[in-house]
């Protein structure tokens, strides 16, 4: 579609539009439906392992082999998408990861599961690198941490969503057609995103007030920047090292809070529906919060570099109350104490996945959160072995929770010791 001029604001009166927070919509469903796909396997953690006769070295595995894809697939995508744009590398992603996620319905052993994982892992890697490129060309930087942070949201709807309509698939059909069917229906996302997402350039149905809004901030460098390039800079590295330090705490909680739940108080497909519920609604807050409260500060005058780590800061205070939760004997309170890490981490993460905005032209956003995410997920990967050697031996969450309660304080120390302004890069 060709592009079109911009006319003259016709004044000052005249009111910004809002198209941009339908596109921020449909990024909010991608994510909730990415969500679901990946969180559906610890759900049904207990089924499938009773049926297929796993042990926690195997769902590992099993896991390992889903990241392993993820830190590939994450590093892949986030060129792809710098190459071909958000509308058409978003496009590619669902369609792998919907195949991944609806052949896992047909697996039969732990190896044909970690195979259709693998592909499910591979393609959801695309979700975060075409969704941040999408907020990165729609919204100014004052708005990117909050609609990063309200689409980011939509990982919190998807766990939520998911202990809620999985168990009543799975003992209504069983758990294979749970797969079959939510891969089915999740294809309706991708007609409206083909129909629907364009540049805001090439959108006629965008206002003249909210186009000069969006393209308010400073024109980019013109050209493209390399991957050897961008590991030259302190300023990738204080995104990537942030991200192979706190990606691997949520990974902990989407895979492995049912089976902590299932454990500690005797949970099970019929039962922890709630619990997971409540965790993930807290969860949400916090993505929403987090992006809101650095937006706030940056409004009131502060610049990005306080609003960010100051923001993130307290996000990695909060984390800490999950050293407590092995030792506490109420459920529900136990489930307040993994929510409320669950919304650090969230609002923890929205500012991190907002840094590359602000110290990289947009032509390299996509290939910096590749790079971001691949060492997230070997982190993950990590975090996957080390979880499943821990259980087995000892049983307890404790040593695990321990290292979840601390990577954050350090992850905003790493940040801060590579990049102590948030300087744009000169590229």
């Amino acid at each position: 579609m060709a592009t079109r001029e911009v006319p003259a604001v016709a004044g000052a009166a005249e009111r910004v539009g809002r198209y941009r927070w339908a596109i921020c919509a449909l990024l909010f469903v991608a994510t909730a439906i990415n969500y679901v796909d990946r969180q559906m396997i610890g759900v049904l953690k207990p089924t499938i392992s009773a049926e297929l006769g796993w042990d926690d070295l195997t769902y590992a595995d099993v896991i390992f082999w889903f990241q392993a894809a993820y830190a590939i697939g994450y590093l892949s995508f986030g060129k792809l998408v710098d190459m071909l744009g958000a509308r058409i590398g978003y496009s590619i992603a669902f369609v792998i990861w919907t195949l991944g996620h609806t052949l896992c319905g047909f697996a039969g052993s732990a190896f044909q599961f970690s195979a259709a994982r693998f592909v499910l892992g591979v393609g959801e890697a695309g979700n975060f690198p075409a969704g941040l490129k999408a907020v990165s060309d729609w919204f100014p930087a004052r708005e990117r941490a909050f609609a990063t942070g309200v689409f980011n949201a939509g990982a919190n709807i998807g766990a939520i969503v998911t202990p809620l309509i999985v168990p009543i698939i799975t003992l209504a059909f069983g758990w294979r057609m749970a797969f079959v069917i939510t891969g089915a229906v999740s294809l309706i996302w991708l007609v409206a995103w083909i129909a629907i997402y364009r540049r805001p350039r090439e959108q006629p149905r965008l206002g003249a007030a909210e186009l000069a809004f969006i393209e308010s901030d400073p024109a980019d460098p013109v050209g493209k920047i390399g991957w050897l390039t961008l590991l030259g800079y302190r300023e990738t590295w204080a995104y990537a090292l942030g991200k192979f330090l706190i990606d691997p705490i949520w990974w902990l909680f989407l895979f492995w809070t049912p089976d902590f739940l299932a454990k500690t108080y005797g949970l099970d497909l019929k039962s922890f529906g709630p619990p997971l519920v409540v965790i993930y609604l807290i969860s949400d807050v916090g993505s929403v919060a987090g992006g809101w409260s650095s937006s706030r500060l940056m409004k009131r005058g502060y610049s990005a570099n306080v609003a960010r780590k100051v923001t993130m800061l307290a996000c990695a205070i909060l984390v800490m109350p999950i050293f407590f939760a092995q030792y506490v004997d109420h459920l529900w309170l136990a489930v307040l104490i993994v929510g409320l890490a669950g919304a650090a981490h969230q609002g923890f993460s929205a500012n991190l996945y907002t840094i590359p905005s602000d110290m990289f032209p947009r032509a390299a956003i996509g290939s910096v959160v590749g790079i971001g995410g691949t060492l997230g997920a070997i982190g993950g990967m990590v975090m996957a072995k080390f979880t499943g050697y821990v259980l087995q031996t000892t049983g307890s969450y404790t040593l695990i929770f321990a290292v979840a309660g601390s990577v954050y304080l350090i992850a905003v120390a790493v940040v801060h010791l590579l990049s102590p302004r948030l300087a744009r890069v000169d590229a």
